[in-house]
């Protein structure tokens, strides 16, 4: 039987990943730059705290949802590991990553962008609805949520100090790394749903 505090750091890591702190600082400094630099740390805190709550509501409404749409484990599995695939791509191969959310410059963001998509995108929502379907325990994913929401808010808290010691290129090879330990996790997803669906009863 697999160790809840180990199971809960590694669905936390790949929450962490799919929060993608280190890809978002570019966006977060790019945003923020119209913004008073006083005003920084209090835009940040308050949008991922917005965030945090948001994640947090998808997971403890996800079985509820779930059952009420008549969604099966398989399902949730098989598409969860496409979602998640298809952003680790978008982590290796990134396209206008920093140009997506130009509409939103000059004005003090709010909620959008840096809440959602950025922290709390599709694939997080996703990503938690699956863990809560899969646990007994649904303190084991909320505390899993934390975990990597706390490691991304000292990340972007200190956006512009990581931008400066690892420089550009620094950023997209972190960011690279992440895609690919990410890729992992979602075949793994992908190739569980596939096994419960072909072991299904008649």
């Amino acid at each position: 039987m697999e160790i809840p505090l180990v199971h809960m750091f590694s669905i936390a890591f790949a929450l962490f990943l799919l929060m993608d702190p280190v890809g978002n600082i570019p966006v977060f400094i790019a945003v923020l730059k119209d913004t008073p630099p006083k005003r920084h740390t209090k835009v940040i805190v308050r949008e991922l705290l917005i965030a945090l709550a948001i994640i947090l509501l998808f997971q403890w409404i996800g079985d509820a949802l779930l059952d009420f749409l008549n969604v099966s484990m398989p399902t949730i599995l098989i598409s969860g590991g496409i979602i998640l695939f298809i952003i680790a791509i978008k982590m290796i191969f990134p396209v206008g990553k920093n140009g997506d959310h130009k509409e939103d410059m000059g004005r003090e963001p709010f909620i959008v962008p840096l809440a959602i998509p950025l922290i709390a995108g599709p694939a997080t929502l996703a990503a938690v609805m699956i863990y809560a379907g899969q646990e007994v325990d649904n303190w084991v994913v909320s505390s899993a949520v934390v975990i990597a929401w706390v490691a991304s808010t000292l990340i972007l808290m200190t956006s512009n100090l990581w931008k400066k010691l690892l420089g550009s290129r620094g950023l997209v090879a972190c960011e690279r790394l992440m895609g690919l330990i990410l890729t992992l996790l979602a075949v793994q997803m992908f190739l569980e749903g596939l096994h419960l669906f072909l072991h299904l009863p008649a």
